[in-house]
């Protein structure tokens, strides 16, 4: 409700702003502003919290300007997913970008689908994100880029199954802003880095999650693996699974992709834009 939107912008004013910039990016810490569901139900508006943001900042001179700045052009990529929907209205189904419509996507691995679904790819960073999906209704959006990566680039399928899966699982499901963001992984958007982004959720776990602490959370299996392999167990040494009490693909799924071969697949995969540019 409306109470709960104000108490949750108040709190975050005063507890996380002005780590906003670096926190928002850590899974395992409150250092987003957890607002989305209140804005997907209309219980607060962009506007409201543009000037909640203002009136902290002059009360309290010493809130970063940064962090501010960082804040609020959040809200505002949100709002720039509105205006995308509503001049282009075939975006809630189909790339903003046409020349994506000559891309044949090869047929759906149902058994990689289900994987994905369920937290089971044996990408921790990913099952984690999913899995918290699943019990909670909201996942960090840094694990959200990670995990529709995973799916649109290494696993080949069209972002269109993520888009409906987390539309139908967040509670903070938003169609433009859910639109907005699987364009955007997968490149076919409103956006200068096309199809060659491909996230390795490993790297992003040792950056993002260095000490392992979203992923114990979410996936307890893991929690006994030293932090040097928590984000990649299929390289670590028998010996450390044995010790964790781990055996692979008995407690833990075994990678349903490789990470390495499959993002040069999916690079030879989208290259044919290029070639669609060419002849057009």
């Amino acid at each position: 409700g409306e109470h709960a939107a104000w108490q949750q912008l108040q709190a975050f004013l005063g507890q996380h702003l002005n780590d906003y910039p670096d926190a928002r990016n850590v899974p395992a810490q409150p250092g987003s502003s957890r607002l989305s569901p209140h804005l997907a139900f209309g219980e607060i508006s962009p506007r409201q919290i543009v000037h909640a943001v203002r009136a902290h900042q002059a009360m309290f001179p010493a809130t970063r300007d940064e962090a501010v700045r960082v804040f609020l052009s959040e809200l505002g990529w949100r709002e720039f997913g509105y205006h995308l929907l509503y001049h282009f209205p075939h975006t809630q189904h189909a790339p903003l970008n046409s020349r994506w419509n000559v891309l044949q996507w090869p047929e759906v691995n149902q058994d990689h689908w289900q994987a994905w679904t369920r937290g089971q790819t044996g990408i921790p960073l990913v099952d984690a994100g999913m899995r918290e999906l699943w019990h909670t209704g909201w996942m960090h959006n840094r694990v959200r880029m990670n995990a529709a990566s995973l799916l649109v680039k290494n696993m080949l399928i069209p972002w269109q199954h993520g888009e409906r899966w987390f539309w139908d699982t967040l509670v903070d499901a938003d169609l433009a802003s859910n639109v907005q963001g699987w364009q955007w992984t997968t490149g076919c958007g409103a956006d200068a880095a096309p199809y060659f982004r491909v996230f390795n959720p490993a790297l992003q776990g040792d950056k993002f999650d260095p000490n392992g602490d979203y992923i114990r959370r979410w996936i307890p299996e893991l929690a006994a693996l030293p932090t040097r392999w928590i984000h990649r167990p299929w390289e670590a040494p028998a010996l450390v699974l044995q010790s964790a009490g781990i055996t692979l693909d008995v407690h833990y799924p075994k990678p349903i992709v490789d990470l390495a071969s499959s993002r040069q697949r999916a690079l030879a995969f989208f290259s044919q834009l290029k070639t669609s540019t060419r002849e057009t």
